[in-house]
């Protein structure tokens, strides 16, 4: 009985998303305590509000001198070393995450939350793909296959 690679593959790859969205949402309550705009997965970071239409939440810390010396700033940028696991999926998988990128950008630019686009469109861009490559890994066995047993037969 030979590996479905159209079945086995889709699934290897929806396992490796999970993980590391799962890893991503650790490291993302670690560094925000607090409700944020910003989701970072992997390094990619995804923007709840693209367009500014929400204002900021006010700041509930008091100044201890004074109103006149008070400086208050959000966090827009963190260097996150992605991993191995995240690598090797974005590689893998790299013509959905590059779709998924115009996607989620796109839709992003129309004031549609990044982070809800992303963790919607990307499993079934990364289904997809690995469901390609898995049936091109098939289709190319079953022809070396057939080759060999019709060798065989002369």
């Amino acid at each position: 009985m030979r590996i479905q690679w159209r079945l086995v593959l889709p699934i290897v790859g929806l396992a490796l998303f999970a993980a590391e969205t799962n890893t991503s949402l650790g490291f993302n309550h670690k560094v925000e305590r607090a409700p944020s705009r910003y989701f970072y997965w992997a390094g990619i970071r995804l923007d709840s509000d693209p367009l500014n239409r929400r204002p900021p939440a006010p700041t509930t810390t008091a100044c201890k001198e004074g109103p006149e010396n008070c400086v208050t700033w959000e966090l827009r940028s963190v260097w996150i070393d992605p991993g191995l696991l995240a690598q090797g999926l974005e590689y893998s998988a790299l013509p959905a995450f590059i779709l998924g990128g115009f996607v989620t950008i796109g839709l992003g630019r129309l004031g549609i939350n990044e982070i809800w686009t992303f963790m919607l469109t990307m499993p079934v861009l990364v289904f997809a793909w690995y469901y390609f490559v898995g049936w091109l890994i098939d289709r190319w066995t079953r022809k070396r296959l057939h080759a060999v047993q019709g060798e065989g037969a002369r």
